[in-house]
């Protein structure tokens, strides 16, 4: 018999969130594998999704696991209708009149329907229950601002729901390429123990330059914290220890000596096996931090240097993990021109239908791009 024949409608009152069982949890994470499994089999996919769960961003309650149900039924007998993730991210803000305030957002991930139960507006009915859910999740002691969300089924959809999309969407790609003399050229390569570190002091210069001056816009930025690098890396790592039975140990390049320094942090990100279907298989620049922003003309030509080196760092990286692309999100003005005068062939492309950075807004005012500007969509932020 089709069990689709009784299922509930998307508007009945039977229907709510909660969080999955063990059981639960697995067959959330088996349907999912259909979409994101990546280059890892049913079984080590639904390993590193249980893996995940207890890295820094996600554990202590940082990650979420929602699905849509019917709540006359038992546990681990309930329909899935409808799953997502969220992940409570440390935020910073500054109103138009540069007060300054430490705030949360939820990320909301992985929103995904069983394809027999799609079409019935179980995904809408998950979204709004959620929208209602999250200005107060996890907000005792510090105000939510807002959610986030990046798109991959373009703009519309998920705006109709109230995550408008912000035109933040484009990146920068280049080609892989083997750099012969590169540790002649000025970089030193960022292992895991340096990653702290240069997080504090990339969100020190994140605090200095939101708190300098005034704006016309509320500005809100992800804080580019450990947490969030250690995700990223952790799931490379498991991946790569799947895949090639060894891990990456270089997270990064910097170039430069401290407070005029160029440092870029990345991931390995293998959406098909190498050997089979490479051609999406991506090295993502996570985060590029230039320390000196107000450097004069002679001091610019040296990050244009650095700049290179560090860029070139990414391309060999990706090379020697046969990996097809390196992608560095929404470069701002100053970073696209110093990239420009790098003289390293590149692309600057404009995603259209997949990771549209997206906000559902919980503070004053519509929260739409002409009132709030989201500063560091860098591939980081995402989950």
């Amino acid at each position: 018999m089709d069990d689709t024949l009784s299922l509930p409608k998307a508007q009945s009152p039977d229907l709510y969130l909660t969080h999955p069982t063990s059981r639960e949890f697995e067959a959330i994470y088996s349907l999912g594998f259909l979409e994101w499994g990546d280059a890892l089999t049913l079984p080590q996919y639904l390993e590193e999704s249980a893996f995940l769960t207890t890295v820094p961003l996600a554990r202590d309650g940082g990650m979420s696991i929602w699905f849509l149900t019917d709540k006359t039924l038992p546990q681990d007998h309930r329909p899935i209708l409808c799953s997502c993730e969220t992940f409570r991210n440390h935020t910073y803000i500054t109103d138009r009149e540069g007060h300054f305030s430490e705030v949360i957002t939820h990320s909301v991930a992985s929103v995904f329907c069983n394809p027999n139960y799609r079409r019935r507006g179980y995904a809408a009915r998950l979204l709004a229950e959620l929208a209602e859910i999250l200005p107060n999740w996890q907000a005792e002691s510090v105000r939510c601002i807002g959610s986030v969300l990046f798109s991959d089924i373009g703009t519309t959809y998920y705006a109709k729901l109230g995550w408008h999309p912000f035109p933040l969407n484009n990146q920068i790609e280049l080609d892989p390429m083997h750099v012969p003399n590169l540790s002649q050229v000025g970089i030193r390569f960022i292992v895991e123990e340096d990653l702290n570190q240069l997080c504090k002091d990339d969100e020190a210069m994140i605090r200095r330059a939101m708190t300098s001056a005034s704006s016309r816009k509320i500005r809100m930025m992800i804080v580019p914290d450990l947490d969030h690098m250690l995700w990223h890396h952790r799931k490379e790592e498991f991946a790569c220890n799947k895949i090639f039975g060894k891990q990456p140990q270089y997270k990064g390049a910097v170039a430069g000596e401290p407070n005029h320094r160029i440092w870029v942090i990345w991931t390995h990100r293998y959406y098909g096996h190498p050997h089979i279907n490479p051609l999406d298989n991506t090295l993502y620049i996570l985060r590029v931090v230039i320390e000196n922003q107000s450097a004069d003309l002679k001091q610019r030509e040296h990050q244009v240097e650095q700049m290179r080196a560090t860029l070139w760092a990414a391309q060999d990286e990706a090379a020697e993990w046969d990996l097809r692309c390196v992608k560095l999100w929404d470069p701002g003005y100053l970073l696209q021109d110093i990239v420009d005068r790098t003289g390293i062939q590149h692309w600057r492309v404009e995603r259209e239908d997949e990771s549209i950075a997206s906000l559902m807004w919980f503070g004053e005012g519509s929260g739409k791009d002409d009132m709030v500007e989201w500063l560091g969509n860098e591939k980081y932020a995402w989950c």
